[in-house]
């Protein structure tokens, strides 16, 4: 019976995680505390910490589930644009598109979170590997996703002055064939 073990252990993480995005959403991601979480999951503290260790834990699974889901809508959006310059504009663009228009996860981008955003960024491998499936490059995905941050961070007066940037200053280098290490 390990598979009901397996069901119930998805279920409570997913629901730990709808909580826990209803109040990062509210309050902001660094205002949340494992008590509020275990609160409003329904759950004893014991149990929130069973499946999450700590508040970062907790906050990194939260980002990679929402990174995967419009990773997801990203690639399938983006899929037909030809050439690989416009196919990484117009993920970029989506992307940006898809995190403002989800309070959830614009919530991460105000100043309030700001700190806890960018530590969670820079740690993510799911993040990065996301990045990846733009780019051959590691070091441009990383790159990339830093150009994604700050536009969320700090977003143009509209899509289309983003869109001649992209154009202009990330495709082009972010798509260059790697230069060897010097």
């Amino acid at each position: 019976m390990s598979w009901l073990k397996d069901d119930t252990s998805r279920l409570a993480t997913t629901r730990i995680l709808d909580a826990a995005g209803a109040l990062f959403t509210d309050r902001g991601p660094a205002q949340v505390s494992m008590g509020d979480v275990a609160s409003a999951a329904g759950c004893s503290r014991a149990t929130l910490y069973r499946y999450f260790s700590d508040r970062r834990e907790l906050q990194l699974a939260y980002v990679h589930r929402e990174a995967r889901r419009i990773g997801a809508a990203v690639s399938q959006e983006t899929a037909s644009v030809a050439g690989r310059e416009a196919r990484l504009v117009a993920a970029v663009t989506s992307a940006l598109r898809h995190v403002r228009g989800t309070p959830l996860l614009a919530a991460w981008f105000e100043a309030d979170g700001a700190a806890v955003t960018v530590d969670l960024v820079a740690s993510s491998e799911v993040l990065q590997t996301i990045g990846l499936g733009f780019v051959d490059d590691p070091v441009a995905a990383r790159w990339l996703l830093r150009v994604v941050v700050s536009l969320l961070m700090m977003p143009g007066p509209d899509e289309s002055e983003e869109r001649a940037l992209l154009e202009r200053f990330v495709a082009p280098l972010v798509t260059a064939p790697a230069r060897p290490a010097v």
